[in-house]
């Protein structure tokens, strides 16, 4: 996202955390599934809920709720598992659910305020949608490298 000019648009999918509405890069996601059962796996950072089996492929998943230290919610039918590439690697990601498909100028994406109240290294932006601010995330950034040699190894 660091490379677009004001005056081109990006093409996000929007999916809601609590009450706040996030965007990734379309170009960021391969599929959106319903939730399906995952398999625990010990001694794993807690916001890892473990694996799933998507047709064939073993997928680390991580709940985006616990990895932002959000409060826990009931699971419910509006929830999905975001399947996106995070530095090369395939990884779901709990969401609450995901609401639609937008364009968004480049223009009207600013970056996180300083003062910025969560922990801002995962956060690209905010844009500005009508009346809506987007919390666009930096999905890349989402794992330290520690955190991902850990997938790596689950994946094996």
């Amino acid at each position: 996202m660091d490379n677009i000019t004001a005056s081109e648009e990006l093409q996000l999918v929007i999916f809601r955390l609590a009450k706040e509405e996030y965007g990734l890069p379309i170009t960021k996601v391969q599929e959106i599934n319903r939730l399906v059962p995952i398999t625990k796996l010990p001694q794993t950072p807690s916001f890892m809920e473990g694996i799933i089996n998507l047709r064939g492929r073993v997928i680390p998943v991580i709940d985006l709720r616990k990895r932002f230290q959000l409060a826990a919610a009931e699971r419910s039918e509006d929830n999905r598992i975001i399947i996106v590439e995070v530095n090369g690697q395939t990884v779901g990601v709990i969401v609450d659910a995901v609401t639609e498909v937008v364009r968004l100028a480049a223009g009207s994406i600013e970056p996180p305020p300083p003062a910025f109240i969560i922990d801002a290294q995962y956060i690209h932006g905010v844009g500005k949608l009508d009346d809506r601010l987007l919390i666009l995330l930096d999905i890349d950034r989402i794992l330290t490298s520690q955190e991902e040699i850990i997938l790596k190894e689950i994946k094996q």
